[in-house]
């Protein structure tokens, strides 16, 4: 009797052994820094939530917005560190490591939104992708549009030359000062959450940014022209870390770049949506906007900014450039 009751003692430890290991869960953290009413986080939700149901619940993703893991450099330094699996994060962050792959910041290289992910699907893209990856370890798993980075001032500026002496707040990557350096501004790099109140108190009189930036921050409520430079067309990538990604199977690589991909087409079609709406509503809020020749801004990064300050490759401008 006692020999059949461990017998089936031990069945049973064996199933339970079994169940567990089949309904055994990866738990990953995906960070960014985005607000949590932006498309960066409702869309990466959303991915995380179809990776669990694709995968059949064997990866669970949390994720942390709002640099609750820490600001951008922090997060990128995770993915090595393994302290975070999944991050949303700008080329320029890429480009610490991998050089070449800056060159998509290079002031008017992108026509519009429409280039930028015809790019992403283009064999440049590819060889820098994979050439971030290889110095690395880390995936790029897909692109998303950011928004086309415009300026606001409380000066009217109708051609490069204008802004002469202008004191502008950029962020400190080389690739975002290049325009307005090449059109004589005295750039400052204040920090991102200070903006709005370095341009109430003049300490700067103008900033750059996306149309959905300035709305959200509000930065048209002391700023009285919004000029469209359209100087830098800019994107997200979704990076997969290096110890996740080789850990994962071929099967589930597919899934989690499919979902990636499917995630930020919906982040990318959302910004766009935005954009297009909020020149009118900037116009009906009093706010002088602006249409400007971008060629005269153009020949002047042309003429003062050269590739090699930044280590980029010009034959990859070039090919980029000519992608239709």
């Amino acid at each position: 009797m006692k020999i059949r009751l461990a017998t089936i003692v031990c069945t049973a430890a064996a199933i339970m052994a079994t169940t567990v290991a089949a309904h055994a869960q990866t738990v990953l953290k995906w960070a960014h820094v985005y607000e949590t009413s932006e498309p960066f986080h409702t869309d990466s939700v959303w991915a995380s939530e179809e990776i669990n149901k694709r995968t059949d619940g064997r990866y669970k993703i949390e994720v942390y917005p709002a640099s609750q893991l820490g600001k951008e450099a922090d997060i990128n330094q995770g993915l090595k560190l393994g302290t975070v699996d999944i991050i949303i994060s700008g080329s320029s962050f890429a480009a610490r490591d991998y050089k070449p792959i800056g060159v998509t910041y290079y002031p008017y290289i992108f026509r519009g939104p429409e280039h930028l992910i015809a790019y992403t699907k283009s064999d440049v893209f590819k060889r820098l992708a994979q050439g971030y990856e290889d110095k690395t370890g880390n995936h790029i798993a897909a692109v998303s549009y950011y928004g086309t980075r415009q300026t606001t001032s409380n000066k009217p500026i109708a051609k490069c030359a204008d802004m002469q002496g202008l004191k502008i707040r950029v962020p400190d990557v080389p690739a975002y000062l290049a325009m307005p350096r090449a059109c004589g501004a005295n750039t400052t790099p204040i920090a991102f959450a200070e903006v709005y109140l370095a341009l109430q108190n003049g300490t700067v009189e103008a900033q750059e940014n996306p149309l959905t930036t300035i709305e959200a921050k509000k930065f048209y409520e002391v700023q009285k022209n919004i000029i469209l430079t359209g100087h830098i067309v800019d994107h997200l990538n979704t990076v997969v870390s290096k110890t996740l990604w080789s850990s994962l199977s071929d099967e589930d690589k597919t899934i989690f770049e499919t979902v990636m991909r499917e995630a930020a087409e919906r982040t990318t079609k959302t910004i766009e949506g935005r954009e297009k709406g909020l020149i009118a509503t900037f116009k009906e809020k009093g706010i002088n906007v602006t249409e400007v020749d971008k060629a005269d801004f153009e020949k002047a990064v042309a003429e003062k900014v050269a590739f090699e300050d930044f280590g980029y490759e010009k034959t990859d401008w070039e090919a980029i450039r000519a992608i239709q």
